[in-house]
């Protein structure tokens, strides 16, 4: 590692390390992971580059504040033990994070060096101190508060919430609907982005420092708030169950056989492994030509699981063009070099039934783009008389989600009129006094980041409240 008088010197004429990925040609076919991650050297190098930053924007830009320099700098010195317990001390999810997070709109997008060139690969360096978990410390556990506090949701929110207290010495119970932890991680993200296994490792991890997972256990049915709270014996709530309610098109045909949601399509894959029928009892539709409408990233998702699934043509339609998708551009740039077709500035009015009952088609409305609306973005006007048909035999809505009713039925707190949670940004605290919340469920959908930060910022404030700090 270069230095100067103490200081840190970086390596100013190498270029970023490129993402060590999978041949495009081949990783279309099958589940396997896109990215191998860094190697020993590459990240080294990477590492190299930082600048050191008397002022570093890139952990102002972490929704968990990551001491970033200080993790990279352990990386450079090679020692990478002591790299991982430096996130550890912000964020217990790195082998994850490095992985989903939208890097460069968050920490990378703010990096120095990106003012004038390619910043450093920060999420590919959490990712490979991540994937290294042997190497952490031990956590540092307070010693037992006698308290006990349920966590109703084991998604990126939850688990992070349950994880900081666990470490603040609080008996933490996680109850998940289920059957396995990881909520949306699981359920929601491919394993050719996320792999199983990098979950189910972290939420082991969790069980080590004493967490307890309750699966299969449906709160609001099983039991509501008054319930914890009182016989169950829970000094109390945090609630994190995200927000996997489909939005509808509203168009005609939407109920067709083979017209899915993105989170059902995408749930049955990843979850109940319906890629491998009949090994796995959890069939799937295996269509020729997929067409998903959206331009997020559960689209591209589901469009890059169709075209492992088999389809000839996997169609991305989207109502704006791709400068204004909200899909990570990485993302984007892994499904083209899949062979996905994006179709900019359509809009479907229609699916349309062919003879068999099945979707066969969908009418799409072409659009063009007039003034920017409240988002920013130039808003979509449909064309004069600009409508086409394009056949299909699978089709998928991935325009978005609305709050499941879970958090109505557990009760206690109070909602607003689309059925989210209000609760304090900066503390989780709800109407309720021992209930917190945070994650989708309280936001609406949004990154994996963002959720993991409400849960250790509501991880904070409950200490703070239980213990009379």
């Amino acid at each position: 590692m270069p230095e100067v008088n103490g200081r840190w010197v970086a390596d100013m004429k190498s270029a970023r390390q490129a993402d060590n990925e999978e041949p495009a040609e081949e990783r279309a076919h099958d589940f396997r992971p896109v990215d191998r991650g860094f190697t020993k050297e590459m990240a080294i190098a990477e590492a190299q580059r930082c600048l050191r930053c008397k002022k570093p924007l890139c952990v102002e830009g972490c929704p968990v504040n990551i001491d970033i320099p200080g993790f990279i700098e352990k990386i450079a010195e090679e020692k990478f033990g002591e790299g991982l317990d430096v996130i550890h001390e912000a964020s217990m999810l790195p082998a994850i994070c490095g992985r989903v997070c939208p890097q460069e709109t968050q920490c990378e997008g703010v990096c120095i060096r990106g003012k004038k060139g390619q910043p450093v690969a920060i999420g590919q360096l959490e990712r490979f101190l991540g994937d290294q978990p042997e190497l952490a410390s031990q956590p540092q556990m307070s010693p037992s508060s006698g308290k006990r506090v349920a966590v109703i949701g084991s998604g990126p929110s939850g688990i992070t919430c349950a994880g900081e207290l666990a470490r603040n010495g609080f008996d933490v119970t996680v109850f998940e609907a289920f059957f396995t932890g990881g909520g949306v991680l699981v359920y929601g993200i491919p394993e050719f982005r996320l792999p199983k296994a990098v979950v189910k490792r972290e939420i082991d991890g969790l069980r080590e420092m004493g967490v307890k997972f309750e699966y299969n256990a449906v709160m609001g049915n099983l039991a509501d708030a008054e319930e914890l709270l009182g016989e169950k014996g829970f000094d109390a709530i945090y609630v994190a169950t995200g927000a996997g309610l489909p939005k509808f098109l509203n168009i005609p045909g939407e109920n067709l056989p083979n017209v899915f949601f993105a989170n059902e399509y995408l749930t049955r894959v990843n979850l109940m492994k319906a890629n491998q029928f009949p090994e796995y009892d959890t069939p799937t539709k295996r269509a020729k030509t997929v067409v998903v409408f959206g331009g997020g990233n559960v689209a591209m998702d589901a469009v890059r699981t169709a075209k492992r699934l088999g389809a000839e043509r996997a169609i991305i339609a989207y109502r704006r063009t791709e400068d204004e998708m909200p899909a990570r551009k990485a993302e984007l740039h892994h499904a083209k070099a899949e062979s996905v077709e994006v179709m900019p500035l359509v809009s479907p009015l229609e699916f349309l039934k062919g003879e068999d009952g099945n979707v066969c088609g969908v009418r799409v409305q072409r659009m063009e783009l007039g003034e920017p609306d409240a988002s920013g973005r130039r808003r979509p006007v449909p064309i004069e008389d600009a409508i086409e048909e394009i056949p299909c035999d699978v089709a998928i809505s991935a325009i978005g989600t609305n709050a499941n009713p879970f958090a109505k039925k557990i009760g206690g707190m109070e909602l607003n009129k689309w059925g989210y949670i209000i609760a304090d940004e900066e503390t989780g605290r709800t109407s309720n006094p021992r209930i917190w919340a945070g994650g989708d469920i309280v936001t609406g959908a949004a990154t994996v980041i963002l959720a993991m930060g409400a849960g250790k910022k509501a991880a904070a404030d409950m200490t703070r409240v239980l213990l009379g700090a």
